[in-house]
C-alpha cells in the first residue's frame, strides 16, 4: 500500500470562507466516493495554531504505484487540483506502508 499525504497552505490573504476555497474543499471531500483506486480517504482543516502548520490536509491510501498514477490522473482529481491552484500551494509525501 502507498500512503499519499498532501498539506495545503492558503495563499496570503485567502481565507477559508472564500468561495473558491469552499468549492475546492467540496471537490476534494467528494473524491473518496468518486475514485475507486482510493482505499482510504480523509481530508480536513488543520486545528493547530502553530506558525509552521499548514491549513488543510489530505490523507489517503492506494494499493500500489499504478493505482496512485490512476488516482493522480483521474479527471475528478485533476479538476480539484485546478481549483486549488488558484488559491494555495502544497507539499506531498508518498510512502509505502
Amino acid at each position: 500500500m502507498i500512503r499519499h499525504l498532501v498539506l495545503f497552505k492558503l495563499n496570503e490573504g485567502v481565507e477559508r470562507d472564500d468561495p473558491r476555497v469552499v468549492a475546492g474543499v467540496e471537490a476534494f471531500r467528494a473524491l473518496g466516493g468518486q475514485i475507486e483506486e482510493l482505499r482510504f480517504w480523509e481530508c480536513a482543516w488543520n486545528i493547530s495554531d502553530r506558525p509552521i502548520a499548514y491549513d488543510f490536509a489530505i490523507n489517503s491510501a492506494v494499493e500500489d504505484a499504478d493505482a496512485l498514477k490512476r488516482y493522480l490522473e483521474h479527471p475528478a482529481h485533476q479538476a480539484g487540483v485546478a481549483l486549488w491552484r488558484e488559491f494555495a500551494t502544497w507539499v506531498i509525501a508518498d510512502y509505502t506502508f
